[in-house]
């Protein structure tokens, strides 16, 4: 998916309120992460800040492909990028953020399916007693792969 190009990007009128408040922070990092590459590749010595944007960067490149034939729900999706945007991947290997994302899948439908359902029925903006509900699945699911 192009972020850049995304018909979410000018139609977020057809957005939930939960996917609207985390679609935001994804498509700015993917901005600066492109951006950010292409100059990085003409200089070696980078500073912390700088790799710190590549390599997430890179890994919300990684979650955002999606194997033909297997769609996550809108509540599935909106975990995933809260994870990415949020750091709950910083440290996975990029190599290894594809399957990270489907434990996390397979985690939350069958151990957190009342907070997908939560996010499915109740149209509201990831904050608050959601967003602690999601950040308490997403510790829970990386304490568990420890």
């Amino acid at each position: 998916m192009n972020t850049g190009l995304s018909v979410s990007r000018v139609g977020s009128s057809a957005q939930t309120k939960a996917m609207k408040s985390v679609a935001g922070p994804v498509k700015l990092e993917l901005a600066q992460y492109r951006e950010m590459a292409a100059f990085a590749q003409f200089g070696s010595d980078l500073d912390a800040a700088t790799q710190r944007l590549l390599n997430r960067g890179s890994r919300l490149t990684e979650l955002m492909k999606q194997p033909q034939y297997r769609p996550l729900t809108n509540a599935e999706i909106v975990i995933v990028i809260y994870a990415g945007t949020k750091g709950y991947i910083d440290k996975v290997p990029v190599r290894e953020v594809v399957a990270w994302e489907e434990g996390l899948i397979q985690f939350l439908r069958n151990q957190k399916s009342d907070l997908l359902d939560d996010i499915t029925k109740n149209d509201r903006k990831v904050a608050g007693d959601l967003e602690d509900a999601i950040k308490a699945a997403l510790d829970e699911y990386n304490t568990s792969r420890a």
